[in-house]
């Protein structure tokens, strides 16, 4: 039995077959075309979908379902996006739509949580059943695996662990608040971190790795820097990775999940990231407890969407 998953993105719309051993085995990807309708867009899903099978030499009785993820908030069971300003879908009926050209079963989810289910299920987390995914890349993001399942709260907006604040009155997140944690310990605010202290330190090796331009620092060139022996890197790095233990401090402390896996376009640096954020998690653990969450990078990377979507409705039916 296969399953297909589709990640639903602004840009574009990416479809995936998975096998039982959780193998993306076909791939295809189109332009999402922002200027359509829902009922294109979801159209052009349908027949991407067919295209993925068509290549696989499969049909649609060899698969057991489809899952979408998507940005914005969804309701799986009903298989309806509620909202999501990216595509600007409101109250859309992605299943009705989609089986009127595949006569699949068909889930919709939030694509963070599509993503934490793929690494619980395949990946990082595997054999875990409470775990948070949180994603460091442009935002904050994250998903709650309870129980082997994906903890949606009360109104299937659960999950939404980069607007915790953190510093009070601080830096104005995008969300309307102030001092969200996305606003210091996304991929974002390292950069505007490096940026701000750098122009006081024009000689810092994070400087030279951006070719001399302070505008083009990314967060790779700081985890470079600082593994070249840079100071001044090594000290952004640290406040970072500060930032970033306080709100994994406060999952913990609040649902106390077996694992914390790390996503994101951060979790390429591996034990470079883990490491130091462990140590400062456990300076921040209530009581001066040990830390028993185990915390990890990401495995899957982007396919983590495409996996999780495709077995959602094993988690589900």
């Amino acid at each position: 039995m296969y399953y297909l998953g589709v990640d639903l993105g602004g840009m574009s719309i990416k479809a995936g077959l998975v096998n039982e051993a959780y193998e993306i085995v076909a791939t295809k990807t189109i332009p999402t075309g922002r200027g359509k309708s829902s009922k294109e867009v979801l159209k052009d899903m349908a027949m991407l979908c067919k295209d993925v099978l068509t290549e696989a030499n499969l049909t649609e009785a060899d698969i057991d379902s489809i899952g979408i993820g998507s940005p914005g908030i969804a309701s799986p069971e009903d298989g309806i996006i509620l909202s999501s300003s990216n595509l600007n879908f409101d109250h859309v009926n992605v299943r009705a739509e989609i089986q009127k050209y595949l006569s699949c079963d068909v889930y919709v989810e939030n694509d963070a949580n599509c993503a934490a289910l793929g690494e619980a299920i395949a990946g990082a987390a595997k054999g875990e059943k409470n775990v948070v995914v949180v994603t460091l890349g442009t935002g904050v993001g994250g998903g709650i695996i309870n129980d082997g399942k994906i903890y949606r709260g009360a109104f299937c907006g659960a999950g939404e662990v980069g607007h915790q604040v953190i510093v009070k009155d601080g830096i104005t997140c995008g969300c309307g608040r102030k001092g969200c944690w996305e606003q210091y310990a996304s991929a974002t605010a390292l950069i505007r971190q490096a940026q701000e202290v750098t122009k006081e330190h024009i000689n810092s090796k994070i400087v030279s790795f951006a070719g001399g331009k302070i505008e083009n620092i990314t967060a790779k060139n700081v985890f470079d820097a600082a593994q070249a022996g840079d100071h001044i890197a090594a000290e952004v790095l640290k406040k970072y990775f500060q930032y970033v233990a306080m709100g994994l401090t406060n999952l913990i402390n609040i649902l106390e999940p077996s694992m914390i896996v790390l996503g994101g376009g951060m979790s390429a640096q591996g034990d470079y990231l883990v490491k130091p954020i462990k140590e400062f998690v456990q300076a921040e653990m209530y009581g001066g407890l040990s830390l028993k969450t185990k915390i990890r990078a990401a495995e899957l990377g982007n396919p983590a969407g495409i996996i999780g979507a495709a077995l959602l409705g094993t988690t589900i039916k």
